[in-house]
C-alpha cells in the first residue's frame, strides 16, 4: 500500500494545463510507493485524510514550487476551468473548519520552462518533502 496519494490535477483539453497529467507515468515509474492519482474534481477530497498532497499547474511563478500555505492561494475570478475557482474554495473552506491539518502542493509553472525540466525540478521536490 502507498505511504502517500498525491492527487494529480489538470485539464486535458487545455495545453498549458495538462502537463501534470502527462507526468504521471514518469512520476509512477520513478517513484512506485507513491499513488499519484488523477483528480478531477474537488467533490471527494474531503475523503483524502489530514493532509492532502497535490499536484496541479500554477500561474506565475517560473519553477517547480511547493505550497503550503492556503492563505497564498488565490481565487481567480477568471474561470478557465472548473476547479481554477473549486480547488482553492474548497481547500480554503476546509482548513477554516478544520478538516485539513496540512497542505502540500506541488506546483508547476504553467508556461516558459520545457517539460523535461519541470519533471526533473518536481522529482527533487517529491524527494526532498516525501521519501
Amino acid at each position: 500500500m502507498p505511504k502517500y496519494r498525491v492527487l494529480v490535477f489538470g485539464n486535458r483539453l487545455i495545453n498549458n494545463d495538462s502537463v501534470p497529467l502527462k507526468l504521471i507515468p514518469n512520476l509512477k515509474k520513478e517513484f512506485p510507493d507513491i499513488d499519484f492519482m488523477e483528480f478531477d474534481s474537488t467533490e471527494d477530497i474531503e475523503n483524502e485524510g489530514s493532509i492532502i498532497y497535490i499536484l496541479d499547474s500554477v500561474e506565475n511563478i517560473d519553477q517547480v514550487t511547493i505550497i503550503r500555505d492556503i492563505d497564498r492561494i488565490e481565487i481567480s475570478k477568471h474561470l478557465y476551468t472548473m476547479h481554477d475557482m473549486d480547488l482553492g474554495y474548497m481547500l480554503k473552506l476546509m482548513k477554516k473548519v478544520n478538516m485539513i491539518d496540512d497542505i502540500v502542493i506541488f506546483g508547476i509553472p504553467i508556461k516558459g520552462i520545457p517539460k523535461s525540466e519541470i519533471l526533473n525540478q518536481l522529482k527533487e521536490k517529491i524527494r526532498s518533502t516525501l521519501v
